[in-house]
């Protein structure tokens, strides 16, 4: 059977999802990669080898498995280079780590992922590496923070809790005016709602673990790489010897061909929960930026080809214990940490406890919502009973 689709980059957006990272012909037709478990390559000869002659040398570092995805990753990223890594944080301390050495200074977005800043706090600091955090909303302003040892910029868009749209752009064009790399966390626009080395991003990262997995049932990182950034990103996940077992990348590689139809839903569903929670009298505000309302709204619809399922929720006159009573009542939004798989999820977060460039002045409690795949009508009336509970936890 011959492989007809060479050229994967000339299809639109859905395609590729699909066709990325697999070709039939050489897998006796099969339309799915195998899934090989190994780790002792043998060679016929010693130039097999030393020479490179081969495709795989050690399954630590190559397989057919672990090639079809990041094959499919570099494809659908336009990257020069990918590599998998066993956590969406393990793929936020590969990033950093090929961006940023000792005695060099790094800005990190003051909205970004909490464990991302425990990292930065408790592993790049004592190395001697220079962290600063910086105002999500700062855009090419940010300029004004640069050092002459800033190697690094370190993005998430939209924050991971109060949902900033950073201008990934101009932030980009400041940065490499002074040949600053940019690294972007890309998990809540992945690849296939935000064109990251398309806007300048160098590195992007995303948490597999969500999306591409898509069903709660293994984790993944991934993290992509423009040429120039490559040699270093592929020199520091060697070094630090990550590996993904082939279960898990066959689980991605799964996710990754129903990827494109299962985040429409999620941004479908996800769109019509955030506008009847805008209408709600429990409700301040909602933080999407897919709304008209939320303040980023501008940026994202001129940077963004989509949203996810994942949105912030100020509740009106409320205290935690209200939040909490509330997402006690509920039975299809599960409390748990993680997002991104087919089932909703709530949360109730904090974020004044972790910012220091800014601060987070919001008196009232705020839910995070994951919504999944389950029928609208059915989600909302799960969330009129954590009103009721919310209701009956003021008096």
């Amino acid at each position: 059977m011959s492989d007809k689709h060479q050229d994967k980059k000339s299809f639109r957006k859905d395609t590729q999802f699909v066709l990325s990272g697999r070709s039939p012909s050489d897998n006796h037709g099969f339309v799915n990669p195998p899934v090989v478990h190994g780790s002792t390559v043998v060679f016929e000869k010693t130039d097999d080898l030393y020479m490179r002659k081969v495709d795989h040398y050690y399954g630590r570092r190559t397989s057919p498995t672990i090639n079809a995805l990041t094959d499919a990753l570099t494809e659908l990223e336009g990257a020069f280079g990918s590599v998998l890594a066993p956590s969406g944080l393990a793929a936020v301390s590969i990033a950093m780590l090929s961006a940023v050495k000792t005695g060099e200074h790094i800005l990190i977005t003051d909205s970004a992922y909490e464990p991302a800043r425990h990292f930065a706090d408790t592993i790049l600091v004592p190395m001697g590496v220079d962290v600063e955090y910086y105002d999500p909303l700062i855009g090419g302003d940010i300029a004004k923070l640069f050092k002459d040892n800033t190697v690094a910029v370190y993005t998430e868009s939209p924050g991971s809790e109060t949902f900033e749209v950073q201008d990934i752009p101009a932030i980009v064009a400041a940065a490499h005016a002074r040949d600053i790399l940019v690294v972007l966390d890309n998990t809540w626009g992945t690849q296939l709602f935000f064109d990251a080395l398309g806007h300048g991003v160098d590195i992007v990262l995303t948490a597999g673990t969500k999306y591409i997995v898509g069903h709660s049932d293994a984790m993944l990182g991934t993290v992509s790489a423009n040429e120039k950034c490559w040699p270093r990103l592929q020199e520091v996940h060697g070094a630090f010897g990550y590996h993904v077992g082939p279960d898990d990348i066959y689980l991605a590689l799964r996710g990754l061909r129903t990827m494109t139809l299962r985040l429409r839903h999620h941004q479908q569903s996800a769109l019509e929960i955030a506008r009847w929670l805008e209408a709600r009298p429990e409700v301040e505000r909602v933080l999407h930026p897919g709304l008209e309302s939320h303040p980023g709204h501008a940026i994202w619809k001129r940077d963004f080809t989509g949203s996810c399922g994942l949105f912030g929720v100020v509740l009106k006159d409320s205290t935690v214990g209200q939040a909490r009573a509330m997402i006690d009542a509920m039975e299809l939004f599960g409390f748990g940490f993680s997002w991104g798989g087919y089932e909703s999820l709530v949360t109730n977060p904090e974020p004044k406890m972790h910012r220091s460039a800014t601060s987070w002045d919001e008196p009232n409690a705020m839910l995070r919502l994951h919504v999944g795949l389950e029928d609208v009508e059915d989600l909302k009336a799960d969330l009129e009973r954590g009103f009721a509970a919310f209701a009956a936890a003021a008096r």
